[in-house]
Parts: structure tokens; C-alpha cells; sequence
């Protein structure tokens, strides 16, 4: 057990040490200080029974600054953590128990649960021995316990003592929510979420990339249903027949009469009558252009 004490309002400016004793046993020293700013404000020791009688005295362990017997004494009193503390369970019911080394009727149980899907805490305050009902026995429930003593306006909880995981009326080593860290539930949702992306950006750029390669190797194809879109709209898709009026589409031929210059000759007046006029003309070629 611990006992404590205010060493500013109690022992202002100096240390002190701590002696006790249990059941008008002889005087014991304290071994175990609890320290803070170099003073002495508290003292540990195993409790040997029921009532105890507490001196605070100077640092030589001669002049006694304070004395405290019997129950009074508990007024410094811290307790250590409940250990032992029994369950008995009857479906949705259970009795919890604990048997205090002293005093029990000066001592309240403070306890708290939770279960596996719950974040919170219950907390509630009861004696030593108390019944409590509405458990769930498919459902997995931790539990936490802290002395505080009632006796006295001036004594401290304990700590909070370990968790103890309960289901279905047995002991458990755990509970799968019990640890349950919210903290840590958004870092992993997070980093889930960072990942998605990261493999959903790579698919993409490999899309990309696929694409690009495949464009270099092989080429598009025109289509000729666009450039010979007259053939299967106008006529069908027959070819003989779109060839044949298609075929002004090719550069016109023009026809270009050259005609050439006669040349008349005379022959001599003794063979005028038989003097014939000859005229050449040429004939006409067609010239393409």
C-alpha cells in the first residue's frame, strides 16, 4: 500500500521520513520514498494488518513532526491497485468481489468496461461486492478496477489496475477491440487510400504507354468507306457502276484544231490548162492536255 502527503502545506522546506506499524507491533521505517522535486511525499510498504499507527518525523528520525493512530492515519492513504478481484457468472449476469486487506467497509470499488465494439468507457462506483446484469454473452468485455478509500476527504485512488477480458462467463486473453486505436485506424485508412492511387495512377500511365506502342508498330489503316463513301451510299456498293460516274472525275481532254496554211503554185502559162491548184490542209489532231 502507499501512503502520501502534501510536503508544501504539511512540511514546508523540509524532508521527512516515515515510520509505521501494524497492530501495536513494534516501529518500522520506510524503505521505499516516493520522491518529487527532492522531497519525500510518499511511502510503500506491504500491510501486515488491519489497523496501522503512521509517525512522520525529520530527517534524523528524532523529533516527530506528525503521529496518526488507528483509522485515522488512512487519511494519507493511497492503495494499490485491487488484485483478486472474482467474477461469477450466471448468463447475462455477473458478481464481481474483492476483499480489501483492511477496513472494508471504508474501501469503494471503482470499475469500468467496455466491450469489443464499444470506444468508450462505463465507469461506475460501487462497494466491494456488487451484482450487475444486461451482459451480452456472445460479446467479449473488458474491466478495470481502482481502490478509493471513503473513510477520509483526504485519501487518493489507486492506479487503474490491469484489464481482465471476460466472455461468455470465461476468462479470454483479450479482446479483438480492446486496443482499439482510433489514431492508428485513420493512418491505416489513409495509407489504403494512398495506395489505391499509387496503383491506379501506374494502370494508367501502363495504359498510356501500351497505347503508344502499339500506335509505332501498327499504324491506322485508313478507312476507305470514307474516302469511297459515294460507292456504298449511292450505288451500293457496286463498283462498275460508281466507276463509270466517276469517271469525269479525270482531267478533261480538249480538242484543238490546227489548221495550216494552203499554198497555191502556178505553173507555167503553156501548162495552164492543165494547171492544177493543190491544196494541202492539214488534217486535224486532237492533242491532249
Amino acid at each position: 500500500m502507499e501512503i502520501l502527503w502534501n510536503p508544501t502545506e504539511m512540511f514546508p522546506g523540509r524532508n521527512v521520513t516515515v515510520f509505521y506499524r501494524f497492530e501495536e507491533q513494534n516501529w518500522k521505517q520506510c524503505i521505499q520514498y516516493i520522491h518529487e522535486h527532492g522531497y519525500n511525499i510518499g511511502c510503500v510498504f506491504q500491510p501486515e494488518g488491519r489497523e496501522f499507527d503512521i509517525s512522520i518525523r525529520d530527517t534524523n528520525g528524532v523529533q516527530e513532526l506528525y503521529t496518526d493512530l488507528k483509522l485515522e492515519s488512512i487519511k494519507f492513504l493511497k492503495p494499490k491497485p485491487p488484485v483478486n478481484v472474482t467474477f461469477h457468472w450466471k448468463h447475462d449476469k455477473v458478481i464481481i468481489e474483492y476483499k480489501p486487506p483492511f477496513s472494508p467497509h471504508c474501501y469503494i470499488l471503482e470499475h469500468q468496461y467496455k466491450s469489443e465494439f464499444d470506444e468508450d468507457w462505463s465507469r461506475k462506483n460501487e462497494s466491494c461486492k456488487f451484482e450487475r446484469q444486461g451482459f451480452d454473452p456472445e460479446k467479449c468485455y473488458s474491466f478495470q478496477f481502482r481502490l478509493r478509500f471513503r473513510c477520509s476527504g483526504y485519501s487518493y485512488p489507486s492506479e487503474w489496475g490491469p484489464k481482465t477480458h471476460w466472455k461468455n462467463g470465461s476468462s479470454v486473453e483479450s479482446c479483438e477491440a480492446d486496443d482499439f486505436n482510433p489514431e492508428s485506424n485513420i493512418v491505416l485508412q489513409a495509407t489504403w487510400v494512398m495506395a489505391g492511387l499509387l496503383i491506379m495512377t501506374a494502370i494508367l500511365l501502363y495504359v498510356c504507354r501500351l497505347k503508344k506502342i502499339r500506335k509505332t508498330l501498327m499504324p491506322a489503316i485508313p478507312d476507305p468507306q470514307n474516302k469511297y463513301s459515294d460507292l456504298f451510299s449511292d450505288h451500293n456498293g457496286n463498283f462498275q457502276d460508281w466507276i463509270i460516274k466517276t469517271e469525269n472525275v479525270l482531267p478533261e481532254t480538249q480538242v484543238e484544231c490546227i489548221e495550216k496554211e494552203c499554198v497555191v503554185e502556178e505553173e507555167k502559162e503553156e501548162d495552164l490548162p492543165q494547171a492544177k491548184v493543190e491544196a494541202k490542209c492539214s488534217g486535224v489532231k486532237k492533242l491532249e492536255v
